[in-house]
């Protein structure tokens, strides 16, 4: 019997569950993040479940870990669930390590969570270089005042009479509505010969003639858009589309500050802050090339550092924390285009690009490979950074899960990486999703879990007592064909 056998033998229940909830921790972390633990104590840990991306905030976790000792460093990548610790010395790290193995830990959304630490020799993570905002984009803060922000949000009524012609119904992410001229969605553009009566609201004419006088925006726009943000909502990446309006593309942040995401064709990402009563100006390359858009969210990563302001969220991870999210309303204002665009981006210009008719799969044969280029295939590629960002269960699926009755046999099709699993430990739950390595993780999380096609389930028919899918039919190529 070898040593560690032996030294398990005297471990009692509650110590045997860690260790292997410890150990699944350390597995988790170098199959799905590359990073190595030893079984040696040295100055820095990787504290499992302490990151940004599970919702803990430095302002929570720092002190926590300062309790034990001096810390030269807390690194906290975005969107990772864990962070780095680097203690003065390496017996400031060991007591970190005995006291907060296990211990449970209230983040920024309430919830408990149960901190696994382990040593690694060196902090595995590679800093981002330098970056500039995407060129013809500026931030202007504070441009209107808080008595002209709260005029602005007044004038917006959206319990209005749904006839009137003004009336947007609701995004499904978002409530929206449109003056001067009516967006459509489902074409993303806009009908020039339709203008919307009443034009604009009264108080943004003085509002835009000033930041005319000013230099901050060079046309007067005609159309605007407002969105109202409630936390946890977002905007999916997208470019306005170039024949339906100017150049200039400017929008007011009204109520809460947010961070907003910009991306260039070649995959260069940058994040950029929007303060309250800010304003964003989009020209040139920002708005022709970059998308824009908003991640749905109810927490931001931004600098910690308590000068540092609107623009670019670094990638220092020894500054960012978490920024709760409130409720947000935009003021996006555009001039609706009369001629074709000839901007300087042919390639993703509507205007200039012969778009060819949309192309739908000719047999179940070709849908079935394009389900398994561009679904299947993802999901094995980034099922670890996808388990990372699905840790917050629905709560209308959390509510029907623990209002069955003890016992029931409960199978989750498309189980993803179990975050439903576990959620009523009176049932007997068993998943199924077509990723190995997503069902590689809900084993880890000692689920019962196996690979599978959802559309070819080896359960018999009638054995469970529930069964749940979720945001999963959208993946099939059989919906795509008939959708």
């Amino acid at each position: 019997m070898d040593s560690n056998h032996q030294s398990n033998c005297k471990l009692n229940k509650t110590e045997k569950k860690f260790l292997r909830k410890q150990i699944k921790a350390r597995h988790t972390l170098l199959r799905h993040e590359g990073i190595e633990t030893v079984s040696y104590a040295t100055q820095v840990l990787v504290v499992a479940n302490g990151g940004l991306g599970n919702g803990m905030s430095r302002n929570q976790l720092l002190p926590v870990l300062e309790k034990l000792g001096q810390v030269d460093a807390l690194l906290m990548p975005p969107n990772k669930p864990y962070s780095f610790v680097t203690y003065k010395t390496i017996e400031d790290s060991k007591k970190a390590y005995a006291t907060l193995n296990g211990q449970k830990i209230v983040d920024d959304l309430g919830q408990k969570i149960i901190l696994y630490l382990n040593f690694v020799e060196k902090v595995q993570w590679k800093e981002l270089g330098l970056q500039a905002l995407p060129p013809g984009l500026k931030v202007v803060e504070e441009i209107i005042s808080s008595e002209e922000e709260k005029l602005l949000l007044e004038s917006v009524n959206w319990t209005e009479d749904t006839n009137q012609e003004n009336f947007q119904k609701s995004l499904k992410h978002r409530r929206v509505k449109h003056f001067g001229y009516e967006f459509h969605y489902e074409n993303n553009n806009v009908d020039k010969d339709k203008p919307l009566p009443g034009g604009l609201p009264e108080i943004c004419d003085s509002i835009l003639e000033k930041w005319l006088e000013k230099g901050f925006i060079r046309h007067k726009p005609d159309q605007l858009t407002v969105n109202q943000y409630e936390p946890g909502h977002g905007i999916p990446a997208h470019i306005d589309t170039h024949s339906a309006f100017e150049d200039e593309i400017i929008s007011l942040s009204l109520g809460s500050e947010i961070v907003m995401d910009f991306k260039h064709p070649d995959g260069v990402t940058v994040s950029v802050m929007l303060l309250r009563r800010s304003l964003l100006v989009m020209t040139g390359e920002s708005r022709y090339l970059w998308t824009h858009g908003i991640t749905p969210r109810k927490f931001d990563s931004v600098q910690a550092s308590k000068g540092h302001r609107s623009g670019i969220i670094t990638g220092d991870v020894g500054n960012l924390t978490l920024s709760k999210r409130g409720i947000r309303t935009s003021f996006t204002f555009r001039k609706v285009r009369q001629t074709p665009c000839n901007c300087s981006y042919p390639l993703v210009c509507d205007s200039q690009m012969k778009e060819p008719p949309p192309s739908f799969p000719e047999s179940n044969k070709e849908a079935s490979q394009l389900e398994q280029k561009y679904v299947h295939r993802v999901y094995e590629e980034i099922a670890g950074h996808f388990s990372s960002t699905r840790h917050t269960p629905w709560p209308h699926i959390v509510e029907f899960l623990k209002a069955l009755p003890s016992g029931s046999l409960v199978a989750d099709i498309g189980c993803g990486n179990g975050k439903y699993l576990g959620i009523n430990k009176e049932l007997y739950m068993i998943g199924c999703d077509r990723s190995q390595n997503l069902v590689d993780i809900c084993r880890e999380r000692q689920f019962q879990a196996l690979v599978c096609d959802a559309l070819a389930v080896p359960i018999r028919s009638g054995s469970c007592d529930a069964c749940i899918s979720i945001a999963v039919v959208h993946h099939f190529a059989i919906a795509v064909m008939y959708q």
